[in-house]
């Protein structure tokens, strides 16, 4: 006999990463040397003294019980200093933080603390596939709005005001754009909370990657009008190398932040004290230490144009992130089986845009998290048996 699982998950499929990560290490298993340049999971490590921290703050006798919901209060102190120095943004620590494992964590809370059934949720194409995938499993009304190359990536206000707001609850916008690789815009956001205020609409930014290859980072929250109508997402997980580290936060008004709290303290029970402790650390990472890791990405994304040149490929040089959008050839039919072909002949994994959504469905995506030698490693490949069979 076997126990059906809950309709919910008919509307959802596993992770793609999930099951690629299974054929690769497949591969492996039979010897082959597989090169992974399609994950966005950073391969550096953060800066010296958070390791250090992390290491005396463990030892400590109190350091192994359950911790407050809201995290300590050290943590949002530092978050809020931190959104302070980078976006000029002041935050109330004690109101407007809510430290979270992760904040792919958060995007479910938010998701279970406002939509109800039949809501209707405004999600960019492409774009971060958990957005859907959350919006799905909590029985929402998907709408996709369209980013398009002709348009920069950026959001058509006029398609957007054909949608009939009235009935949306959440927009999602994510920039730094993933995977696109477009910078956040102030003319977009003061349209956006402009909307947002006029259709009474909770807009949720999702913020991880503005540290990395941009010198103009930007929060939503710096939008005059933003706090009654926004929330915004970040996280240690790309800026500071900390992505398995799972520590994110919430920031916005503090009865949106209340209403996730509810959630939230239904989900887990707080986040281990020496991460938070280590975490503070890395908050307060001096400006250099950021300089001298865009130094190593601007090494790395060289080799990864080549590379992305040397299949046919095309990109905005102005894109920014910790990633590489690309345009496949005119005369590939499919990006999917380009990048099979890829792994197959190369074995060099490349995201193909397909999975953020349809207007990705010409498009593949490289990650930076590799070493240069690594991506020296896969340009050769490429270009000792230049075509693809």
């Amino acid at each position: 006999m076997i126990i059906q699982k809950a309709e919910r998950l008919q509307t959802i499929s596993e992770y793609y990463f999930s099951t690629k990560l299974q054929q690769i290490r497949q591969m492996q298993i039979q010897g082959l040397e597989v090169i992974n340049l399609g994950i966005g999971s950073p391969d550096l490590p953060p800066p010296p003294d958070v390791l250090q921290e992390l290491q005396r703050s463990a030892q400590k006798p109190d350091a192994h019980g359950y911790q407050s919901y809201r995290g300590l209060p050290e943590l949002s102190q530092a978050i809020s200093r931190f959104y302070k120095n980078t976006f000029g943004v002041r935050l109330n620590p004690e109101a407007e933080i809510l430290p979270l494992i992760g904040s792919k964590e958060g995007i479910f809370h938010i998701s279970m603390a406002f939509l109800n059934p039949g809501d209707t949720v405004l999600v960019p194409n492409p774009g971060y596939p958990a957005y859907t995938a959350v919006s799905n499993m909590l029985q929402a009304q998907i709408e996709y709005y369209d980013l398009r190359e002709e348009t920069h990536w950026r959001i058509d206000f006029d398609q957007l005001l054909q949608k009939d707001l009235q009935r949306v609850k959440i927009l999602w916008t994510n920039y730094l754009h993933m995977p696109t690789g477009t910078d956040a815009n102030s003319e977009e956001f003061d349209k956006l909370i402009a909307l947002a205020h006029k259709y009474r609409f909770l807009i949720v930014n999702d913020n991880p990657y503005s540290l990395i290859l941009n010198d103009n980072p930007k929060s939503i929250l710096e939008t005059q009008g933003a706090l009654e109508v926004a929330l915004e997402l970040n996280s240690l997980s790309k800026s500071h190398n900390m992505a398995g580290w799972r520590i994110g936060w919430l920031a916005g008004k503090q009865e949106y932040i209340d209403t996730v709290l509810q959630v939230k303290s239904n989900m887990d029970s707080g986040m281990f004290k020496a991460l938070q402790k280590a975490a503070i650390t890395a908050l307060d990472a001096p400006l250099t230490w950021y300089q001298e890791l865009n130094q190593v990405y601007e090494q790395r994304r060289k080799i990864a144009e080549n590379l992305i040149q040397s299949l046919g490929c095309t990109f905005d040089n102005h894109q920014k992130g910790l990633f590489l959008w690309a345009k496949i050839p005119d005369n590939i039919q499919d990006v999917g089986d380009f990048c099979d072909r890829i792994l197959n002949q190369y074995h060099l994994f490349i995201t193909p845009g397909f999975i953020f959504g349809s207007q990705g469905n010409r498009y593949l995506r490289v990650s930076l998290c590799s070493p240069v030698e690594i991506f020296e490693k896969a340009l050769s490949r490429i270009l000792q048996k230049p075509v693809l069979s």
